[in-house]
């Protein structure tokens, strides 16, 4: 399937994810859960990141997403480990999930096939399967939606949060041509350009997709900060005036006002030494409608910004070969 096609079936694969998560089986932990932590990476990852963020107000346990080859120091009996992978054989996961086993976590997996379900299967531990065979980072609705749903059915929140995924792809829907139009002038913005976007901390993950998507369908380098932090450090690296950079501000209405009073502030430094200074604001009534606005209108920059990159969204032949070097080495 072609990367536009992927993209613009991205709410009907919300609607398709809550089907899933609605029918899933999962087990109550027989033990107190004092700790939550998501192992995943890429695409498979950014969705426990979005987890995370979207249920930061619910959440009475903390909430880790792991992205390497170890697992925290603390995961124990008395962890809810959520194994995420699309593919279901990530080496890094791979080995977390079976530190994991070793520390007693109680275990539970989100994967299309792979090496991952079949430990499941050999070891008991409840799973959810999700469609396979496409891009990982097209399949962030079938991650996000089953977190989110294990979270909820599990005790940990509301579902809230699933009722606001529906709302989400709705908007998206009735919004879709607005947002086509605006994804191509944003791409051409970019365009010939070095990417720079900053966002407000609630949503830092928003801008982790947004420069992964930027790296993996165009095939650049791109940075990102989160306010108010980049204020404590990075807004000092702004001394020379360079053109190739072009700065985007991903906006809320509701952002905490003295982020706000931030960003226009950060705005006029910045507009100093570049004059590619731009903002895209979110829409939508609650945290995760605004989110996965931002992200469904990037999705498509990355796509266009491809376009004009000259270069095809989907293939990754650099991963490929970085996965089939270690492959000799193991």
């Amino acid at each position: 399937m072609k990367m536009d096609e992927l993209i613009a079936g991205f709410s009907e694969q919300l609607r398709e994810a809550l089907q899933i998560g609605s029918a899933a089986s999962l087990r109550s932990p027989d033990r107190e859960i004092r700790n939550i932590v998501v192992t995943g990476l890429g695409g498979s990852g950014i969705g426990g990141n979005l987890a995370s963020e979207f249920l930061a107000d619910e959440l009475k346990i903390p909430m880790e997403v792991n992205k390497g080859y170890f697992i925290p120091s603390y995961v124990d009996a008395h962890t809810l480990l959520i194994v995420s992978s699309y593919s279901g054989n990530t080496e890094e996961t791979l080995n977390a999930l079976a530190l994991a086993e070793k520390a007693g976590a109680w275990i539970l997996c989100v994967s299309s096939n792979g090496k991952v379900l079949e430990r499941a299967r050999e070891m008991n531990y409840d799973f959810i399967q999700v469609p396979g065979g496409l891009p990982p980072r097209a399949c962030l609705g079938y991650s996000l939606v089953q977190q989110l749903y294990i979270l909820h059915r599990l005790g940990f929140s509301s579902d809230r949060a699933i009722r606001d995924i529906a709302l989400a792809a709705d908007q998206l829907d009735r919004l879709e041509n607005e947002i086509r139009t605006d994804a191509r002038e944003l791409a051409d913005f970019f365009h010939g350009r070095m990417p720079v976007l900053y966002v407000c901390d609630q949503m830092a993950s928003v801008a982790v997709r947004v420069r992964q998507q930027i790296n993996e369908n165009a095939k650049m380098l791109c940075w990102h900060h989160v306010i108010p932090e980049m204020n404590h450090n990075e807004l000092v690296g702004w001394r020379d005036e360079n053109e190739n950079l072009a700065v985007l501000f991903l906006r809320n209405d509701d952002d905490y006002e003295r982020n706000r009073q931030r960003i226009e502030l950060n705005k006029e430094i910045v507009g100093r030494y570049t004059p590619h200074v731009r903002e895209l604001w979110s829409k939508g009534e609650r945290l995760v409608q605004r989110a996965l606005y931002l992200i469904h209108l990037t999705d498509w920059m990355s796509f266009y910004l491809a376009g004009l990159h000259g270069v095809d969204p989907v293939e990754v032949r650099v991963i490929d070969f970085l996965k089939g070097e270690l492959g000799k080495k193991q």
